[in-house]
């Protein structure tokens, strides 16, 4: 997710482009929603109707929007000068030195997470421990068998990951296919994948689009359906895109995103399939809003630019290291029993240990590693 691509502060591949301040902006607010709605979770009891700031699950949706968007507006006019190997080297370089960090963080934070939540934990050797690390450094998926947290996750030290996995193939397939496909083309891609997306969340069993996290085939499906309308859409609204002159665009956009993921689930139980409009409407014609609005502001306050660019900044680095901390703090909440009003204190002290951690780990490793990489191979 160009949450997941940013070309903000420290990033290592520059151009003379416009560059989208805002846009790094509210990938780092929409970043920090989700580590609300992540912190959260634990106190829903597994019912989603019960869930606070309860749509920010539609956070990773907005980022294959913004990835989409992103990925056509620094790549789609260099493939004269730019080769397919060229530009996988800088996707890995932008986006893999900081899923090797959030994976073993989540091997260092593994123990300490034991649980009645994670049933698999006690059982695990240290030698498997470290072969999921490992496998994990690599992005690659790990089989039932390799199950140590018990959740049915691809990567069970790091959640979120699951989305990288999905951003890897986005990426993939741009430079093998969608990078050549005529506007033409990429309006029935993008089509054909808003029908696909709108009923999988309208006759959702669980009325809404929460998943893609899991090997087994439905998740799979809830996955790639979840990454094609958006990624595709955001290439589309790049290349279509006419800039507007839209005041304080920053700001609004800021509070559409706030609200549309902080809104209550729709419909309650008896009405599963409100809230599976309410998810399929808000991605295909809110967000790309949102985009819109934010692609056609700029920043002129010195504060406003320092703000979009540390937001963007830690953007990726939180959303890839929050989870691991979450599980201890998920143990925590489980082993003595905390009630949601007697953990707000904590709460608020792990999100902003989440902010913290991501911004040293950009600091002293991300932003390096990434100068190294990118002098050594590019």
């Amino acid at each position: 997710m160009e949450i997941i691509s940013s070309q903000g502060k420290g990033t290592v591949f520059k151009d003379s482009k416009k560059h989208y301040e805002i846009l790094d902006g509210l990938r780092g607010v929409a970043a920090i929603l989700v580590v609300a709605f992540h912190i959260l979770e634990v106190f829903s009891g597994g019912d989603h109707t019960q869930q606070l700031i309860n749509h920010g699950y539609l956070a990773v949706d907005f980022f294959f929007l913004l990835s989409g968007f992103v990925i056509a507006h620094a790549y789609d006019d260099r493939w004269n000068t730019m080769s397919i190997s060229g530009f996988f080297k800088r996707r890995l370089i932008r986006l893999h030195p900081m899923i090797i960090v959030g994976m073993t963080l989540g091997a260092v934070c593994f123990y300490y997470a034991a649980s009645s939540m994670f049933p698999a934990i006690e059982g695990t050797s240290f030698l498997k421990l470290i072969l999921v690390m490992v496998l994990g450094w690599f992005l690659i998926p790990v089989p039932g068998a390799l199950d140590i947290r018990g959740w049915s996750e691809m990567y069970p030290l790091n959640g979120p990951a699951w989305s990288l996995f999905f951003e890897y193939i986005a990426n993939i397939f741009y430079a093998l296919i969608l990078r050549k496909v005529s506007n033409t083309i990429m309006w029935i891609l993008v089509l054909v994948s808003a029908f696909a997306l709108i009923q999988l969340a309208v006759f959702s069993p669980h009325g809404d689009i929460i998943g893609g996290w899991s090997l087994e085939p439905e998740q799979l499906r809830i996955g790639f359906t979840r990454l094609a309308f958006p990624f595709l859409a955001g290439i589309l609204l790049r290349r279509l895109f006419k800039s507007g002159n839209i005041k304080n665009a920053f700001l609004w956009s800021s509070l559409l995103i706030v609200a549309i993921m902080s809104f209550p689930r729709v419909g309650g139980s008896d009405y599963l399939w409100w809230n599976g409009i309410y998810d399929s409407l808000t991605i295909i014609l809110l967000f790309p809003l949102v985009v819109y609005i934010g692609a056609s502001g700029s920043i002129k306050s010195a504060v406003s630019k320092r703000l979009c660019s540390f937001l963007g900044d830690i953007s990726y680095p939180i959303y890839i290291t929050h989870f691991p901390i979450l599980y201890i703090y998920y143990a925590w909440v489980s082993n003595n029993n905390i009630q949601l009003e007697d953990s707000l204190g904590v709460a608020l002290l792990v999100l902003i240990l989440c902010i913290v951690i991501s911004y040293i780990f950009l600091k002293l490793y991300d932003i390096p590693v990434r100068k190294w990489l990118s002098k050594k191979y590019q």
